[in-house]
């Protein structure tokens, strides 16, 4: 956390992610987190790549419901987290951040990028398929997104995604394009 903090050049990081679960239990992660917070060096602190079973773990640890979210790899291609780790973050009001909500890293993006599917919806919705991709994301109960952006006119691009209103019927041609598996998958990671 120090490194951080001076690599980010301040005095507070105001949500500060345990990467892997690691050596560490979960009630020592848990108090490092505390005592960091108390230190006013963090506000919040969450936890990336925890599947649900880890979680389960993680909030039968006391203090482990303060946990502010669980970050993962979420996309369109990329919906093993709908079979249960998303209904379980659901049904503990914890948000789940989409990290590579456009499949960034890869082979898959080029190929949700050229998929008739997103392509005719982009079409349809004045937009690019990138945007058609992140609102598909953002759509998602309980999901916020983190897409990465370069450039200015990136960010630009990335924001006019929260204005598209994906319809049903668009919804439903991209679960039929990219359907969630109907059963338990390992977690995808980048």
């Amino acid at each position: 956390c120090e490194a951080s903090l001076q690599r980010l050049g301040t005095d507070r990081i105001d949500l500060y992610l345990l990467h892997w679960r690691g050596s560490f239990s979960f009630a020592e992660t848990i108090a490092a987190m505390e005592s960091l917070i108390a230190q006013g060096k963090i506000l919040r602190w969450g936890v990336s790549n925890l599947d649900a079973d880890d979680m389960q773990a993680l909030w039968q640890t006391p203090g482990g419901e303060a946990c502010a979210t669980n970050q993962v790899l979420y996309h369109l291609a990329s919906r093993g987290i709908e079979y249960d780790l998303l209904p379980w973050c659901r049904q503990h009001d914890l948000p789940v951040m989409a990290y590579c909500p456009l499949a960034q890293a890869g082979k898959l993006r080029s190929g949700l990028m050229q998929s008739p599917v997103v392509q005719a919806i982009a079409r349809a919705l004045d937009a690019t398929p990138a945007q058609v991709l992140l609102a598909w994301v953002i759509s998602r109960e309980g999901v916020m997104a983190i897409p990465k952006a370069a450039t200015a006119e990136h960010v630009a691009q990335n924001a006019a995604a929260l204005r598209l209103t994906l319809t049903q019927e668009m919804l439903e041609e991209l679960d039929r394009a990219f359907p969630a598996p109907g059963r338990k998958t390992p977690l995808d990671v980048v």
